[in-house]
């Protein structure tokens, strides 16, 4: 049986990116079902997938995984060819801990830029609070390339799931014209230029939903 994953509105959806992505750069194939975040009978379609009521939910036979960092857990013991985590521990420890690190945290961040991938690119003045995140994502993201990059484009060498956890906020830095580092902006080319991005940039392009409060330019509707 096919691993499906249940996903929320590309265009908005930063949780549901996550998994996604690991997965379409890993290779491994799946089935993705789509369900709008305003629709009205979201929580009811998605509860009954998974108490939580949110998305994104990993289906596998009888197995139910929700929460992004457990389904890409759950994907790297599942395929270990596909190297999610880093081969050596070291370098593994530290990538788990940056993942946890963006799954519970950066809520300025969050609020102040929330992810919207076919608005225009246009500068958004940061707060002190959003501003700290930035410096400390640039902090993770040069701290990892230099100790277990090995000269890649990515944070430890191959995309894994560290740059997973990290994707919805190369969009959100990318989206808000956020100002970073020569090191920081290769990285967000490196994640941009990835086929399975442009593949999401172009499904969220063509979603007809609009969500009010992830629109920062509200009334206005942006759309490249």
């Amino acid at each position: 049986m096919a691993l499906r994953l249940i996903i929320g509105n590309k265009n908005y959806s930063s949780w549901s990116l996550r998994p996604w992505i690991a997965m379409k750069v890993a290779g491994l194939a799946f089935e993705e079902t789509v369900i709008p975040l305003d629709a009205a009978d979201f929580k009811a379609q998605v509860s009954a997938l998974s108490g939580a009521g949110k998305v994104p939910v990993l289906l596998d036979g009888e197995v139910r995984v929700w929460e992004s960092l457990a389904i890409l857990e759950y994907l790297a013991e599942k395929f270990p060819a596909a190297g999610l985590w880093p081969a050596q521990a070291r370098g593994r420890a530290h990538a788990r801990a940056a993942a946890a690190e963006m799954h519970c945290g950066f809520l300025p961040l969050r609020r102040h830029l929330p992810m919207n991938v076919r608005r225009p690119v246009r500068p958004r003045p940061l707060d002190d609070a959003a501003r700290a995140d930035v410096a400390r994502i640039e902090t993770i993201w040069n701290e990892s390339r230099a100790q277990f990059g090995g000269g890649g484009a990515f944070l430890y060498g191959k995309f894994g799931a560290a740059d997973a956890m990290y994707a919805p906020v190369v969009w959100r830095f990318h989206t808000y014209a956020v100002e970073v580092g020569a090191a920081s902006r290769a990285y967000m080319d490196a994640v941009l230029a990835l086929p399975a991005s442009r593949e999401w940039r172009e499904a969220a392009r063509g979603e007809p939903g609009v969500l009010p409060h992830d629109e920062v330019d509200w009334p206005d509707v942006l759309r490249e």
